[in-house]
């Protein structure tokens, strides 16, 4: 089959910078421990260092797009449309993240630009308090100057997030922005048995996806349910030490409501 038949999804411009993942279904993308609905789930981590660290590697201002290689034969057809909106929508919040987390920076900067400023005047106005009183002397002098090193060392986390600290953070913000808004297509090997897609998402509900059903387990049956259910109540096991074996048993096989072993 062409190239047309095998793929779907959104058309993949030629010069962009083309991240590709291979998977056997397309829920192997996404978090198995989240327990949203499969649109609003986390990427698996693997997954999301890999599309990252890939975007984070290609040039700067390039177009990104993503291609997943798919083992089964296709399934629903809005399937592609579907990894996209999940795709775009993780991504999306990534960058919401990486925003609140910079504003959150910013702010913590600006109280201690405030908080480094008032000590270092403090630091600065002890210090000439302390050499004035101790004029004429080498230790008032060292004093002074330690003084005035504390100050300016109180300075050095405010400059260190002003300066330096927030411009990471916004670049990871604007990858996220790209990775966002980047083409997402999906390639169909068919090399898995066929009726494959019918196992994956999102032909299974996210129900049937994220939760595994448990056997369950017959639970003990209370002393008021034993009559009106008309089941024997066995006995209860004492320890091993005081159990005796009676080797009269003709009462008990007289008895009709008891079953004969």
């Amino acid at each position: 089959m062409g190239a047309e038949q095998t793929t779907a999804g959104d058309p993949i411009p030629s010069n962009c910078e083309l991240i590709e993942v291979r998977v056997a279904e397309l829920r192997q993308l996404f978090n198995a421990m989240d327990a949203s609905p499969f649109r609003e789930r986390d990427l698996d981590p693997d997954a999301e260092d890999l599309i990252v660290g890939w975007g984070r590697e290609a040039p700067h201002g390039s177009t990104l797009a993503l291609l997943v290689d798919l083992d089964r034969a296709p399934g629903l057809a809005d399937e592609p449309a579907a990894l996209r909106d999940a795709i775009h929508g993780f991504f999306t919040h990534r960058a919401q993240v990486a925003r609140r987390r910079l504003r959150q920076l910013l702010g913590i900067g600006r109280i201690s630009l405030l908080v480094g400023l008032v000590f270092l005047t403090a630091a600065v106005g002890l210090g000439d308090f302390v050499a004035s009183a101790m004029k004429g002397q080498r230790l008032g002098e060292l004093l002074r100057e330690g003084f005035v090193i504390c100050g300016w060392v109180a300075m050095w986390r405010p400059l260190e997030i002003l300066l330096y600290g927030w411009w990471p953070i916004r670049t990871e913000a604007r990858l996220y922005d790209r990775l966002s808004a980047m083409p997402v297509r999906i390639a169909y090997r068919g090399t898995a048995e066929p009726g494959a897609w019918r196992r994956d998402w999102p032909a299974v509900p996210p129900m049937q996806t994220t939760r595994q059903k448990s056997p369950q387990r017959p639970s003990p049956l209370r002393s008021g349910d034993e009559k009106l259910a008309g089941t024997v109540t066995l006995p209860e096991r004492g320890p091993i030490a005081s159990a005796t074996i009676d080797a009269t048993v003709p009462e008990l096989e007289s008895n009709a409501s008891m079953p004969k072993l």
